[in-house]
């Protein structure tokens, strides 16, 4: 069974009105805390990198 288009635009629009959308006040916070996660996240992986390329590094030169 499909459905025309124009349907299932109608039913989208029903659907998108359905949804409870976070305020500002709700978003900033949110926001906030991601992008802290994410860079204490990026530090934590950089530290990893340089640990074990120096690791790696040092077992090629005992060769």
């Amino acid at each position: 069974m499909s459905i025309s288009p124009i349907q299932f635009l109608r039913q989208v629009r029903q659907e998108v009105k359905k949804v409870t959308w976070p305020t500002k006040k709700e978003v900033v916070p949110t926001c906030t805390m991601v992008i802290m996660i994410v860079a204490m996240a990026t530090l934590f992986f950089c530290v990893v990198d340089m640990v074990l390329s120096w690791g790696v590094d040092k077992i090629l030169q005992l060769g």
